[in-house]
């Protein structure tokens, strides 16, 4: 792998800070990920190279003092150009893509997948010929992407040392172009605790404590909820390091066999992100009439179980899955969906999945009786 140190024009520091904040908006999707607009945008193999750079040899540069050779060491001026815009799209295009979401659901996803598709024909003529070697890795990737979409969810699990694995398992996304972190989360069971719940707990407490409010100090669910950001975070960047290695690796000995199976996981991956799965669109003033009575009877339920709660149980967590695939059939996006059970939009896609997957469950089918006796759910 070629050496990326070098000076930056102006325009080029420009245009590293746009793919930043694109990379930012596709990590804001579950199932797309931010390591397929690297690798479309051009910067792929740096990025990989800047993460594989974060070892021991950084950290001594680093503690002794050498700060200059570390921000050399570690091509600090390529992250933090990209990194950048990755958090200026937190605060501007993640927030029009909401928007969007909430206006048309369908046609932003449309738009994620032909860009995936996209980016499948680009990194294929990297591959200038085939054979059947090369085809056998594609067909392997197909098969692991496959496997992992149609995986089912795992319980919430906050060991720490679990919550540490999910801290490397969760930046593949910026590795791994096709893995995305977000839906990876979902699968271990952990999104709603790492990344909503552990969250908010460190904004609350880091409010609390610009006003000069200690009292959170002494809370026992917020004081775990920080420490198990902080143990995720800690395994994060131990993933980081860890898969930055591994692809730099294969990436040298086996250039065309790592792209060929790089494909085949998006291709296999695709379905997450395919925008008129389990969809019905009501047209008609009768059908219309319907949809409206159907949503608030299960406005009502949401109030009466207490869905917009933030318990766990599981009962509970089968209801909100069977009230989100009910106002999904009456043809309610996604985001609000989220809006009324009190989800952020990942969150009640982990809902449908749950439902498609335990809906056959007599656990699952027990729990959602008395819902099932008030939503016409057909």
């Amino acid at each position: 792998m070629r050496s990326f140190q070098k000076e930056r024009t102006f325009w080029g520091a420009f245009y590293l800070v746009i793919k930043g904040i694109a990379m930012g908006a596709a990590n804001k999707v579950p199932g797309v990920s931010g390591g397929i607009v690297a690798l479309v945008g051009g910067f792929y193999e740096e990025l990989i190279f800047s993460f594989q750079k974060l070892n021991f040899t950084a950290l001594r540069l680093l503690v002794t003092g050498r700060f200059k050779a570390f921000w050399n060491y570690i091509n600090a001026s390529f992250l933090s150009l990209l990194f950048g815009g990755v958090i200026i799209s937190y605060f501007s295009i993640s927030l029009f893509l909401d928007y969007a979401l909430r206006q048309n659901e369908s046609l932003v996803m449309g738009v994620f997948l032909g860009m995936i598709i996209a980016s499948v024909y680009l990194v294929s003529k990297e591959i200038p010929s085939w054979n059947s070697k090369l085809i056998l890795f594609l067909l392997l990737g197909v098969g692991c992407g496959l496997s992992l979409s149609l995986a089912k969810p795992m319980a919430e699990n906050d060991q720490l040392l679990f919550v540490f694995f999910c801290g490397i398992i969760s930046v593949s996304g910026m590795t791994i172009p096709g893995l995305s972190g977000s839906f990876l989360l979902l699968v271990l069971g952990n999104y709603n605790l790492l990344l909503v719940d552990a969250v908010n707990a460190l904004f609350q407490f880091t409010a609390s404590l610009l006003v000069g409010d200690f009292s959170l100090l002494n809370d026992p669910i917020t004081s775990r909820l920080i420490l198990v950001l902080v143990v995720f975070s800690s395994g994060s960047i131990t993933g980081l390091v860890l898969f930055s290695n591994v692809i730099k690796l294969v990436l040298e000995k086996y250039p065309r066999h790592t792209l060929a199976l790089i494909i085949g996981f998006i291709l296999g991956t695709l379905r997450l992100v395919y925008p008129w799965k389990g969809k019905e669109f009501l047209t008609n003033k009768k059908r219309r009439k319907t949809m409206n009575n159907e949503i608030e009877k299960a406005e009502q339920i949401i109030d009466e179980y207490g869905l917009k709660d933030s318990g766990r149980q599981r009962e509970n967590v089968y209801r909100r899955a069977f009230v989100a695939k009910h106002l999904r059939t009456y043809g309610l996006s996604t985001t609000r969906i989220g809006e009324k059970l009190g989800k952020n939009h990942a969150t009640i896609i982990h809902y449908l999945n749950l439902y498609d997957m335990y809906k056959d469950d007599f656990l699952f089918l027990d729990s959602i009786y008395p819902l099932n006796e008030v939503l016409n759910f057909n």
